[in-house]
C-alpha cells in the first residue's frame, strides 16, 4: 500500500552525475566565499595602516 504523502524523489537526484554538479557548485561558491573574505582581510589591513600613519 502506497501512502498518499510519500514523496518520489527523481532517478537523476541520485545519479552521479548529480553528486559532481552539486560539488562543483559548493567548490565554487567555497571559492567565493574565500575570496569576500580575503578582500576583505586586505581592504582592512591597508584601512589600519593608513589610519596608523
Amino acid at each position: 500500500m502506497s501512502d498518499a504523502t510519500e514523496t518520489r524523489v527523481p532517478d537523476d537526484v541520485r545519479g552521479e552525475a548529480f553528486r559532481a554538479k552539486r560539488r562543483g557548485r559548493n567548490l565554487a561558491l567555497l571559492a567565493v566565499l574565500a575570496a569576500f573574505v580575503l578582500i576583505v582581510y586586505i581592504v582592512t589591513i591597508v584601512k589600519f595602516e593608513l589610519a596608523t600613519g
